[in-house]
């Protein structure tokens, strides 16, 4: 039986993996981009984990890893009712209820929603904007999502920290700008970044425009700079290893 339609006409329906995952998202809220199906599969948590995705947003990125990892149990934490209600009803309608759960609650208070060390892996796409720079969303959940209103880096950071067993795994996908401010939170609240991937917008862009980082809790000091990602192709349109991670579920390299 379908999923009831709850939120009527404020939705739409976008697919995934040519079909096989429907994500349902806001029509004019916060919507997902590249960067959190990036950071889906930068994501490697193996056999039999409990992952938590912080700020889960809509959903997509548990139904993501739900979908390519079938053993694996994924709680979001939203601090948004509407956008919590909506994950949930994606992962029942999606058929991956029964492993894909929301706890509505504030990264700032992560004590109150989360146990200590309790998951093996934390995935996060972050609020990239200060609270004092750039125009703030005037739809309040877009902005809410996109801007530091309800925390910042470091308050995403301590979560992870905070939820994330020892040796546990903690990926971030953070603008390339500011990798600096991640960096230096990651390594303030005992994790360590392992793998590194810049993402660049198109292979003749002089900056990185995103970067995807692999941390451990308490892990060694190596980390592995990876190659360059490419989003688009010279002439337009996603280059084929993007729209690979939209249409057949690749991992990202390693």
């Amino acid at each position: 039986m379908s999923e009831p339609n709850l939120f009527c006409n404020a939705v739409t329906d976008d697919a995934l993996f040519n079909g096989k995952l429907i994500c349902r998202q806001p029509r004019n809220g916060y919507r997902f981009s590249v960067d959190a199906v990036l950071a889906a599969h930068f994501v490697n948590p193996g056999s039999d984990r409990r992952v938590l995705d912080l700020g889960c947003g809509c959903g997509v990125i548990g139904l993501i890893l739900c979908f390519r990892y079938p053993d694996i149990v994924v709680e979001g934490l939203e601090v948004q009712a509407s956008l919590a209600d909506l994950a949930e009803a994606n992962g029942r309608s999606n058929g991956v209820g029964n492993r894909f759960s929301v706890r509505r609650g504030d990264v700032r208070a992560i004590a109150d929603s989360v146990p200590p060390e309790s998951v093996d892996v934390v995935v996060c796409n972050p609020p990239y904007g200060g609270r004092k720079t750039g125009r703030l969303n005037r739809d309040s959940q877009a902005a809410s999502a996109r801007h530091e209103v309800q925390g910042g880096i470091e308050d995403f950071v301590r979560a992870a920290a905070f939820a994330v067993k020892n040796r546990g795994q903690v990926v971030f996908v953070y603008p390339a700008r500011r990798c600096n401010t991640l960096l230096a939170a990651m390594q303030a609240h005992r994790l360590t970044p392992k793998r590194l991937l810049p993402v660049y917008s198109y292979s003749e862009a002089a900056q990185a425009c995103l970067v995807l980082v692999e941390a451990r809790k308490n892990g060694g000091e190596q980390i592995d700079i990876l190659a360059p990602f490419f989003i688009h192709q010279h002439g337009g349109g996603y280059s084929p290893a993007m729209r690979a991670l939209y249409e057949t579920s690749p991992c990202l390299p390693r």
